[in-house]
């Protein structure tokens, strides 16, 4: 493109995908979403102040996925050239689970960590368990607070009975149920599949990976990050 062609902000085409926009719910379940927040926000309170008595990290946890169909998101194109994207219409897929991983106590001079795993199809009970143990190698020798959703594998009766038995450096509490803005970790998925993952046709799910890795690593190296995605929930440590 030369310095003189006209651009502007566009939409992308794609072929083998539409989007819809889902109408927003009734009003009474944005009051029930107003006072889960207000709530989250007081329980997650005390659960720092709980963590900061255990000398506990304070860490949230999501799980994500990734495909082949691309993220799509706004550009810029010359005028009247609209950008088309082509991918490979499939179903392989990954999932991600990222723990942003706080010092329960501001004057901590330890600064946020970010743990990252992958893995192709999805999460179950087993294979979150596994992750959880590499969660306690790479935070240890430090106990943590872990926050979560409800989702079915976090609460089932196997994962149930595997966190009786962590309780010597692992204490679970789990986020409200229509309040996962009070997640940060849904920011930092937000910003890789923003940035590494916006508009990206991969032609492997491997490639796909690697990309969502590198904005990991950019997430990792870029200290103030952790602490906007925190922010952006509106909590604080």
């Amino acid at each position: 493109m030369s310095p003189g062609d006209q651009t502007h902000e566009v939409d992308h085409a794609i072929s083998d995908r539409a989007t819809h926009l889902t109408p927003p719910g009734p009003s009474c379940r944005g009051a029930r979403r107003g006072r889960d927040r207000d709530l989250g926000r007081k329980r997650l309170a005390q659960d720092q102040k709980n963590a900061v008595e255990r000398g506990a990290w304070i860490v949230f946890f999501d799980e994500s996925g990734l495909s082949l169909t691309p993220t799509v998101r706004r550009s810029w194109a010359p005028i009247g050239q609209t950008p088309v994207l082509e991918h490979r219409f499939n179903w392989k897929r990954a999932s991600m689970a990222a723990a942003l991983c706080y010092p329960p106590n501001p004057d901590d001079r330890r600064t946020p960590e970010v743990a990252f795993h992958v893995q192709y199809d999805s999460y179950n009970t087993e294979t979150l368990i596994e992750v959880l143990d590499e969660l306690r190698t790479f935070l240890a020798p430090q106990p943590v607070t872990l926050i979560w959703d409800g989702l079915p594998a976090h609460r089932s009766k196997a994962m149930t009975a595997f966190l009786a038995t962590q309780a010597d450096w692992l204490t679970v509490e789990r986020l409200p149920a229509y309040a996962p803005d009070l997640n940060p970790v849904e920011a930092l998925w937000s910003s890789v599949k923003g940035v590494e993952l916006a508009n990206l046709c991969p032609g492997t799910i491997d490639e796909a990976i690697t990309c969502a890795q590198h904005g990991i690593d950019r997430v990792r190296a870029t200290e103030h990050l952790p602490y906007s995605f925190l922010q952006h929930t509106g909590l604080s440590l």
